[in-house]
């Protein structure tokens, strides 16, 4: 009985141990790629939680909500170009929210902190969050809600010519 007992173990153990249970999760990189000590010296405190640690900012904080001005939305953290005034509409939800963004500035990922996958925005030059990607947005164009946070961009007004 004992010698049953010690096999099971062992076979339960080595089940449990073999290559069938490792999963490898390529890490993404980006061109810009700083320390978090830099990344804290650049950025706000809120700022720095939402675009580095993917926390979410308060809905309707953000003035940049309710801007409708023409111009580019850039990255607040390496300022490239992520979003264009034209994509972005009012979706009542409390954060600016775009149709979608500019091509290969945005890289998709996947997120699972409330316990669901969710695809993440983020800016495909360093990796900062952005928001998140919903289906619920304007049928006409491209039926996806890009929710992002007013922290994580910066407005740069079109010049008048």
């Amino acid at each position: 009985m004992k010698n049953s007992i010690s096999l099971l173990f062992l076979a339960i153990f080595m089940s449990c141990n073999s290559n069938a249970q490792t999963v490898k999760i390529k890490k993404q990189t980006y061109p810009v790629q700083k320390t978090e000590a830099e990344w804290k010296a650049q950025l706000t405190e809120l700022q720095y939680a939402v675009l580095r640690k993917s926390e979410t900012e308060r809905a309707f904080s953000s003035p940049l909500d309710k801007n409708y001005s023409p111009g580019t939305y850039v990255c607040a953290a390496c300022n490239t170009a992520v979003y264009a005034s034209e994509y972005k509409y009012d979706s009542g939800s409390g954060w600016p929210s775009f149709d979608r963004a500019i091509k290969n500035k945005v890289a998709l990922d996947v997120d699972f902190e409330i316990g669901v996958a969710r695809t993440e925005l983020k800016c495909a030059t360093c990796g900062s969050h952005l928001g998140h990607s919903f289906d619920d947005g304007p049928r006409a164009t491209t039926g996806k809600r890009h929710c992002i946070n007013g922290a994580a961009l910066k407005f740069i007004p079109e010049k008048k010519s």
